[in-house]
């Protein structure tokens, strides 16, 4: 019966992709990774369970109630705290290689530092990972998934530079409890939403909206920690256990709004503020991109700084930021049409530093998030992009998903899904070096400030319920299919490329 609704399932799904298809089957190959992802404060609940102290997102959404439309925020969630084995068993129905989850630094350490150490927060990722072992799923471990510790954010949290050997002694404690364990780690998710969101504007946790200067000081001390953590694995535990660390850095493609040499010079700035500002200082130069550097120095003279408000680095800095990951962490979930900005900014900030407004093609299919576009050809041509400015990195593409409504038909996040891996098969065929693929999420969750109103689950959760219930929707049938088969069952061809860029070798390209 299984088999026979999951064949209906997946010949009832209608493609966004059609007449594009060039009738060559690609498979991924028996070495490529599937998984799924969820992070902390999004899934676990029990917020001051078992020691556990406050972190930002829980004094944020609790401060600003108002702000989930459905005033939902992350206290109890989907209670994965309390449900290890049911989310053990959604993994084992999905038959995935790996599990990407986050580790609530709260949980673990509850004053931020080392000084105090949670056991019982610290049991509670060592039956996860234990059971996760059990059925050969491969734990991938992301240190900072947003949620500081709220005792840290009161010292100036990511910009007090002193965040830095924070995060270090919070890491040797996880290395140290896990690293016999997990070969898979991330250091930090998405340093673009932590620090242009969370500390530039007040969109994100803790919202301290002081764009221009604090998302700056926000995103060097990340980078330096990140590789810190790096280095320090490096030299004391990959000896011993043979992991790998990686960044996780949102990779979404910013494309020109029409071919005019203002709209594709927009879009060559979006990219070096959106991509370059977290891809270059530890893929290519240990610097921030001169672009980059230029603009917002010129502007912070004009504004009357003694100094550019983009903080420096030290060759020491660049030294150690340079070469210092094994893989890249690739979230990507959609593509921006890029045009010169004609509004009014506030000044300085980080919109009148970059200068550009985003709009989407008339055509691309929306999600239930206001944001959110269905363009495979972008996660191709990212992937190009990559290899040609940054050399071939390897990469895991750590977040990829599509936001609903409730409900377990999801067709459009099946033809999303297969539309996009589509893509990725292309992309590996013209030489990216991709180990994997995790698609986001798990199950429902809360969407942070949009509470549960926004489903990224392949599985629904029914908040409702004391339990928390679990249920499969279409979408997690065939990805079970897709990752049984290696295909993706939808044949794409990529547009022609028309962007030019510099690689590291300073040799001008043109895809």
């Amino acid at each position: 019966m299984y088999g026979i609704l999951l064949l209906i399932c997946v010949l009832s799904a209608f493609s966004f992709c059609d007449g594009w298809a060039d009738r060559k089957v690609r498979r991924f190959p028996e070495s490529f990774l599937f998984g799924v992802a969820s992070s902390a404060y999004q899934v676990e609940g029990a917020w001051d369970t078992d020691g556990k102290s406050e972190s930002i997102w829980d004094r944020y959404l609790h401060s600003n109630p108002e702000i989930p439309p459905d005033g939902i925020n992350g206290d109890v969630s989907a209670d994965s705290y309390h449900n290890i084995q049911r989310d053990i068993e959604m993994l084992r129905e999905l038959g995935v290689d790996f599990y990407r989850f986050s580790i609530s630094w709260a949980r673990v350490l509850p004053t931020g530092f080392d000084n105090e150490i949670n056991e019982l927060g610290l049991t509670y990722y060592d039956n996860l990972i234990n059971e996760l072992l059990k059925y050969k799923i491969e734990p991938m471990v992301t240190l900072y998934h947003f949620d500081l510790p709220q005792k840290l954010q009161d010292l100036g949290g990511w910009a007090n530079p002193w965040v830095v050997d924070w995060f270090v002694d919070y890491a040797r404690v996880m290395f140290e409890r896990y690293g016999d364990r997990v070969k898979y780690w991330i250091t930090v998710n998405q340093p673009n939403s932590v620090c242009i969101e969370g500390y530039g504007d007040t969109i994100l946790a803790p919202g301290v909206g002081a764009s221009g200067i604090g998302d700056y000081l926000c995103i060097k001390n990340v980078l330096l920690a990140h590789a810190k953590v790096y280095r320090m694995y490096e030299k004391e535990y990959n000896p011993k256990y043979k992991g790998s660390v990686g960044i996780s850095i949102a990779v979404n493609w910013v494309d020109p709004g029409t071919n005019t040499t203002e709209n594709r010079e927009a879009a060559d700035r979006a990219r070096d503020f959106t991509i370059g500002m977290y891809m270059d200082p530890i893929f290519l130069s240990g610097d921030f991109p001169d672009q980059v550097k230029k603009i917002i120095a010129k502007k912070s003279s004009e504004q009357g700084f003694a100094r550019s408000r983009l903080p420096t680095f030290t060759p020491e800095e660049m030294k150690l930021l340079k070469g210092s990951t094994d893989f890249l962490g690739m979230n990507h979930y959609t593509t921006f049409l890029a045009k010169p900005s004609r509004r009014q900014h506030t000044v300085p900030s980080f919109n009148d530093d970059m200068s550009v407004d985003f709009t989407y093609g008339k055509e691309w299919v929306r999600g239930k998030s206001a944001w959110l576009r269905s363009a495979p050809y972008g996660l191709y041509k990212a992937c190009i992009y990559l290899n040609q400015k940054y050399d071939y990195p390897q990469i895991i593409i750590t977040e990829h998903g599509w936001s609903t409504d409730r409900g377990f038909r999801d067709p459009q996040r099946v033809e999303v899904m297969r539309a996009y891996l589509g893509a990725l098969l292309l992309a590996m065929e013209d030489g990216t070096n991709v180990r994997g693929y995790t698609a986001w999420s798990l199950m429902d969750n809360v969407e942070w400030t949009m509470g549960i109103s926004e489903r990224f689950g392949l599985y629904e959760v029914d908040f409702d319920s004391e339990e928390k219930k679990r249920t499969a929707r279409l979408s997690a049938l065939v990805y079970k299919h897709i990752i049984e088969e290696r295909i993706a069952e939808d044949g794409w061809k990529p547009p022609s490329l028309k962007i030019t860029i510099s690689n590291r070798k300073n040799k001008k390209i043109e895809l």
